[in-house]
């Protein structure tokens, strides 16, 4: 088709005009979505009209342009620029072909054409083009094109060594530069995604939802008063151990003496590895293609709730989690794992698991939610705020009773009263002081008032009570 042909008729699916080249991000743009789509042409120096304005092209100009388009766009791409004259005037013409690998990134970004139009592609679409042209495209190993290796914080490369070599127990023989290009965090003399995560000065100067989100309510939904708000910003290292701190500096921990031990042992309501645990999966493994959200972990009375942006990976369900692991992030993992802030293996959940199962007052095991495009993963407290309210005020009668007692099974004060040899009165007296510290529950009138165990405690009492 002759070039004034192909300017007379618009832009297309195929044809974007451009009028100058100050508009470079915005000619990358075009590349990106050409070549995710049919392929297509750009004609800079002209006006979205159509009309013929020209541009001023020195001798670097095309190579320059080329230079730019083939440094920003991932997988690289290399078009055909060529220079053409109509009415003596000087355009540009960058004809881009259909990309074999998609999808084709531009500044992080990947595009679509649609009609005449650039249109940014969802995370979901990125997943399904890398699949359809059977690649695949991990976020963190792309390269992150505003963060210059000047952005890095040498301070934070410093403490991850000292944290490598303490791990190890090995000095570090290489230079810094070259540990972080074997580990992904450099590529082609830039930032990595996953660099900039670690090591930039300011991660969230270039991604401003990378951070982690904590609200403490003071009951068991949103609806009740929040009793604080955290944001946990900076490199990753220092959102996970921030987080990890302020977290375990507000759940309870009963003490108590245990059988043949002198010191007292400390029993956090939720278990510790757990807590840490799931703040690293869900830096790890969120989806950050998505930059509208960010991970965010809310603390009721009962429970803790952690979100997670992104669904599962594929193939990986709420059911065999524990046994199918998949990174959406393995740069970002290897990092991690190189300082044992994951394992390697993928023992996490199996620990996860095994920690709420050994936990002596037996709370409700983990629960995963997939949203699909979001994961939300519920612990449970263990109920130490009744604990802590009876294992010093109860009575030996009191306590055997507690440990005896079936769930559902019903107690009379008279009952009470020949169990214990005691007089009625005193029956009914320890009874209503059970039923003070919500240990039990009375039901019926005057003679016909029985007491049962009541059922939202009754498995932690007993257990607590086998341990003393």
């Amino acid at each position: 088709m002759d070039l004034r042909e192909r300017i007379s008729g618009g832009e297309s699916e195929t044809v974007e005009f451009k009028e100058s080249l100050q508009l470079k991000d915005e000619i990358g743009e075009s590349v990106s979505a050409f070549s995710n789509s049919k392929g297509g042409v750009v004609l800079v120096g002209v006006s979205d009209k159509g009309a013929v304005k020209g541009i001023q092209i020195g001798k670097k100009t095309v190579a320059d342009l080329a230079e730019y388009i083939k440094r920003h766009t991932d997988p690289q791409i290399f078009p055909q620029v060529k220079v053409y004259e109509i009415d003596s005037k000087q355009i540009i013409l960058i004809k881009i072909k259909e990309s074999a690998e998609k999808p084709v990134f531009f500044k992080n970004h990947a595009y679509k054409r649609v009609g005449d139009t650039n249109q940014r592609i969802s995370s979901s679409e990125i997943r399904k083009l890398a699949k359809e042209s059977g690649g695949k495209i991990y976020w963190d190993s792309l390269a992150c094109e505003d963060a210059a290796l000047a952005n890095i914080d040498w301070d934070a490369v410093n403490s991850f060594i000292k944290k490598y070599e303490k791990v190890t127990e090995k000095e570090l023989k290489t230079s810094p530069e070259n540990l972080l290009k074997s580990l992904g965090c450099i590529k082609d003399n830039m930032l990595t995604n996953a660099g900039a995560l670690f090591f930039s000065q300011n991660p969230q100067e270039f991604f401003m939802n990378a951070y982690i989100a904590v609200a403490r309510y003071k009951g068991i939904s949103v609806g009740t008063e929040r009793l604080d708000y955290r944001e946990f910003k900076g490199n990753i290292f220092h959102q996970i151990d921030a987080c990890d701190r302020y977290i375990k500096e507000h759940i309870a921990t009963l003490s108590r003496l245990s059988p043949m031990k002198v010191e007292r042992e400390d029993m956090p309501e939720y278990p510790y590895f757990s807590i840490r645990e799931l703040i690293v999966n869900a830096v790890c493994h969120r989806d950050y293609f998505d930059q509208t959200s960010k991970v965010i972990i809310k603390m009721f009375n009962d429970r803790m709730e952690y979100y997670n942006p992104g669904g599962l990976p594929e193939e990986v369900t709420p059911e065999n989690i524990v046994q199918m692991q998949k990174s959406r992030n393995p740069f970002i993992a290897k990092v991690l794992a190189r300082v044992r802030y994951i394992e390697e293996l993928g023992e996490g959940w199996d620990r996860i698991m095994e920690e709420f199962k050994a936990h002596p007052l037996m709370p409700e095991m983990p629960e995963i939610r997939d949203m699909k495009t979001a994961v939300m993963v519920i612990i449970y407290a263990a109920r130490l705020d009744t604990l802590e309210q009876f294992k010093d005020r109860l009575t030996e009668r009191e306590m055997e009773l507690l440990k005896e007692l079936k769930t559902d099974e019903e107690m009379k004060s008279g009952e009470y009263a020949k169990l214990f040899s005691i007089s009625e009165r005193q029956a009914r007296n320890d009874l209503s002081n059970l039923v003070k510290m919500n240990l039990l529950v009375k039901k019926g009138k005057a003679r016909q008032i029985i007491y049962q165990l009541n059922p939202e405690v009754s498995g932690s009492i007993r257990q607590i009570l086998r341990e003393y």
